[in-house]
């Protein structure tokens, strides 16, 4: 060792490091996480690049380093929220099971999420693998039922309206259908409504299940009986 010069020891090295700032390691994962909190948070509005940088604690340059728009946050969301989505069903269960297991999955993934529905449901799911693998595989289940073109799709289309549908449907205030004072305009439908009241999340599951055995019956049958599903759609 020449002279002058003395021996970096391990302790010099950690004293060096100490009050330098630590910045968060960014992933597209947390990006994602963080922005559904925001959103849970405090709504879409508050979802910009600016705000979802400050609730990362980073600078928007540095979260401009992993995602170049907030239409890429929305992909990360929609990609994050469909990862939890089971659609193990279809390797192992006839089409009719697996079609109505994928379903009770994908709304429970979005019950806890209603908020992000208005946001996921009309979202374009170019650029988001996990969401195209997931529907080919439901596609594939269908078609090889039988089920061609236009109509799988539309099937597809139809089980997630009722999804959506369904996740708000058990995130409702108990007395959604309470008319209050206005009770004398359906007095039937209020009395009915005011038993459903008493145990809201298992009459909203209740409304699930009934209505998605009699849709997933009704194109059960309609491929039985090699029925058109509606005119010119092939």
């Amino acid at each position: 060792m020449s002279k002058g010069t003395s021996a970096v020891t391990p302790e010099k090295m950690r004293s060096r490091g100490r009050g330098r700032p630590t910045s968060p390691v960014l992933s597209r994962a947390v990006i994602a996480g963080k922005a559904m909190t925001l959103v849970e948070e405090r709504g879409y509005d508050h979802l910009t690049m600016a705000g979802l940088a400050r609730k990362l604690g980073v600078s928007a340059s540095a979260l401009y380093n992993h995602v170049a728009s907030k239409q890429d946050v929305l992909v990360l969301i929609q990609e994050r929220l469909n990862e939890g989505i089971d659609c193990s069903a279809f390797d192992r269960l006839p089409w009719p099971e697996a079609l109505t297991t994928w379903a009770r999955s994908y709304r429970e993934c979005y019950i806890e999420h209603t908020e992000l529905i208005p946001l996921i449901a009309v979202l374009p799911v170019a650029d988001a693998p996990q969401s195209l693998r997931m529907y080919e595989r439901v596609f594939h289940a269908l078609h090889s039922a039988g089920i061609e073109g236009r109509d799988a799709v539309d099937i597809i289309v139809g089980i997630e309206a009722l999804v959506f549908g369904a996740a708000y449907d058990a995130s409702a205030p108990a007395n959604i259908f309470d008319p209050g004072a206005s009770v004398e305009i359906a007095p039937t439908f209020a009395q009915a409504a005011e038993l459903r009241a008493a145990d809201a999340r298992a009459s909203a599951d209740r409304a699930f299940e009934m209505t998605l055995e009699i849709l997933v019956e009704g194109v059960a049958r309609r491929v039985r009986s090699g029925e058109a599903f509606s005119p010119g759609h092939a």
